[in-house]
């Protein structure tokens, strides 16, 4: 046994639980229970001193509470837990600068560069609120894209972060809601990582401390906190690595198969594409350290396969239901749209800092990523090569073989069906051969960067941990030069406040109840354009009401056949007013109805069961707009802050 095996012999790791041994990422690595020693990748600085093996455990000897020695536990059991508060501190402080422009007025400000996934997300956490209130159907609504409605489980309605969001979104708002959830992404995935490194995986709180930061607040991460909070929610996905592992030298793998299954099963309805990345790379990770030590499958797989297959079979089950209305319920699609399955990183971006950082800059990282909501590499020059110094120096190591392998592959799977230098193409990526298989054809392929991401932190700690207590340099010099370094490296990326933009806020004459006097249950308030991916606003005056009216289009992935379930496409079936009524907004240009024109497009006011149009007089164009309405539907009237169009006469079925 290692060292660290060797005090947990005599000495319980009081952080990990009871049933199974100490999981580390200590040598020799996590898969094995009692394999041999290895005698070709344990250096000497492993064993300089034991802070940098793990932190110290409590006496083995009971004390009286009298002694001086319990006096001092007591005083270093304090230290810890401070330590571990400040550092949770941190995180918190950290992303609440981030967000801070969005803090100032989360309902009248977003991210300046998009703002359509922010009123989705808002729109989802209302819907929350009647799942919670009203008891509605949490995986499908007809409350947007009426009548034909969303299958909110293709959509990631992100359920298990809205239904506990629900007293703040009924006490402040969906926008509270929203900045509230990104900051706390930000700041519980660096917390949690912290957590399980610190006590279970590297246990040495500087290294997890490291490790934690990068994974909660890189580039990638900045980059989706903009938009995608259900993206850097990801303070499970520690657990669920955890677990794993602890499988792999389990006694009780029912037991150990069981916990996991919560953990996915409650990952799932945050993001299925995040937890499926994960899964993914716990099986690279693993290949790769068996592939080099294969005695260790003999000890591992027995607890691995029994705790796996528990896993599946009881989150499977938890799972059955949503997972079939995802897959072969109301408009389910199979695929992405084209417009995103294509997506994927520049191989520069991995050596530019992203645009959210102390060094980034927008107009130096345009086309290295699909978009800026999607920069998930930009790992900077200076971080870059110290990883490659890092896989370098310790090579040797069975851990840091298989973690560099790892990031490897999926670094080099984010860069798409294309590869490509500066933007200008070099070849073809392996993702062309991967892209239509099932699961993997619903895969951003860019997001496969924060896979490396969280590959590139590990690596970090693991080398802080080996650094902090270097043979034959003096421990003040080794943590001074571990220290220059980590900020030679990280300062590029610091993270900065995300850029805002103010935005419309909610018409009075929503927020004034008025509406209330002309919609019914079952009639839509139609706006001016027609909701749809660059129009979101609506969206966000539903989600102001709790969604209590429907709404027609709206921003979502549906089939593009609503029948035959084929690849998704953003928003739903065509529409001849939606796209003249865009047209209009862009252009300011009045068009001419003819007859035929007008019949088609009441048509469609009818279908949507339309109770009023609605203008707002501040809108874009909004005179072209008001003219080319009323050659439709007739004259209309001020109320409060919009135009308004009673069509209920027109829209009626007996009309």
């Amino acid at each position: 046994m290692t060292p660290a095996e060797t005090r947990g012999a005599s000495t319980p790791d009081a952080a990990a639980p009871t049933g199974h041994r100490a999981v580390t990422l200590d040598p020799p690595p996590v898969t094995v229970a009692d394999a041999p020693e290895r005698a070709t990748t344990t250096t000497p600085e492993a064993q300089a001193e034991p802070e940098a093996q793990a932190e110290p455990e409590a006496q083995a000897e009971p004390e009286s509470p009298a002694t001086p020695g319990a006096r001092r536990a007591r005083r270093w059991r304090w230290t810890r837990r401070r330590i571990d508060l400040t550092v949770y501190g941190g995180f918190l402080l950290a992303a609440i600068w981030v967000t801070s422009g969005i803090w100032v007025d989360p309902a009248g400000r977003v991210a300046a560069l998009y703002s359509s996934d922010p009123a989705q997300v808002q729109f989802f956490l209302a819907h929350s609120v009647r799942v919670v209130l009203h008891g509605e159907f949490p995986f499908f609504t007809e409350q947007f894209n009426y009548p034909d409605g969303v299958n909110l489980m293709a959509n990631t309605a992100i359920l298990a972060l809205g239904i506990p969001m629900v007293p703040v979104t009924l006490l402040f708002g969906p926008a509270v809601s929203f900045v509230t959830l990104v900051t706390l992404g930000l700041a519980g995935t660096a917390a949690a990582w912290y957590r399980v490194l610190s006590r279970h995986l590297i246990r040495h709180r500087p290294a997890a401390a490291v490790a934690a930061w990068f994974c909660g607040f890189s580039p990638a991460m900045l980059s989706h906190a903009n938009w995608h909070p259900n993206i850097i929610s990801q303070f499970l996905l520690p657990f669920i690595v955890w677990r794993v592992l602890v499988l792999t030298r389990s006694a009780r793998p029912v037991r150990d198969g069981v916990l996991l299954a919560l953990l996915v099963t409650a990952q799932a309805f945050v993001n299925e594409e995040i937890l499926l990345f994960t899964a993914m790379a716990l099986g690279v990770f693993l290949i790769a350290v068996v592939v080099q030590q294969r005695e260790r499958w003999a000890a591992a797989w027995r607890p691995l396969g029994a705790g796996l297959a528990v896993c599946a079979v009881l989150a499977g089950a938890l799972l059955a239901y949503p997972l079939w209305v995802q897959f072969a319920g109301p408009m389910a699609y199979h695929g992405l749209s084209d417009a995103v399955r294509d997506y994927g990183n520049d191989i520069a971006a991995f050596f530019a800092p992203g645009s959210p950082t102390f060094g980034g800059n927008e107009r130096a990282n345009v086309n290295l990523a699909p978009n800026y909501s999607e920069e998930n590499a930009f790992f900077g020059w200076s971080l870059s090569l110290l990883v490659v110094g890092i896989v370098v120096w310790l090579r040797r190591d069975v851990i840091v073989r298989a973690l560099a392998a790892t990031g490897l592959f999926f670094a080099v799977l984010s860069l798409g069906e294309r590869i490509s230098w500066w933007d200008r193409e070099i070849a073809t990526g392996p993702w062309e051969l991967l892209v239509r298989l099932p699961l993997l054809d619903a895969v951003v392929p860019t997001r496969f960067g924060l896979i490396t991401g969280v590959t590139v932190a590990i690596l970090l700690a693991y080398a802080v941990r080996r650094a902090w207590a270097l043979r034959g340099v003096d421990r003040r010099t080794a943590r001074r030069l571990t220290a220059a370094g980590l900020v030679l490296a990280l300062l590029p990326i610091a993270p900065m406040p995300l850029r805002v933009t103010t935005r419309e806020p909610v018409p009075e004459f929503i927020t004034a109840d008025r509406w209330r006097k002309y919609v019914g249950p079952d009639q839509t308030l139609v706006s001016v354009p027609v909701p749809a991916m660059g129009n979101t606003d609506p969206m966000r005056w539903a989600a102001s009401t709790n969604l209590d009216f429907k709404i027609p289009g709206g921003y979502f992935l549906a089939p593009r056949n609503g029948v035959t379930g084929d690849p998704g496409r953003f928003g739903g079936r065509p529409s001849g007013i939606g796209e003249m009524l865009r047209e209009v907004s862009s252009t300011g240009r009045t068009p001419k109805l003819d007859d035929r024109q007008r019949r088609r497009y009441l048509d469609e006011l009818r279908h949507w069961n339309a109770a009023v149009v609605v203008l707002p007089r501040d809108e874009q164009n909004a005179e072209p707009l008001r003219r080319t309405v009323e050659q439709l539907v007739g004259p209309g009237r001020q109320e409060l802050d919009v135009w308004l169009w009673d069509v209920r006469k027109l829209t009626s079925r007996s009309a």
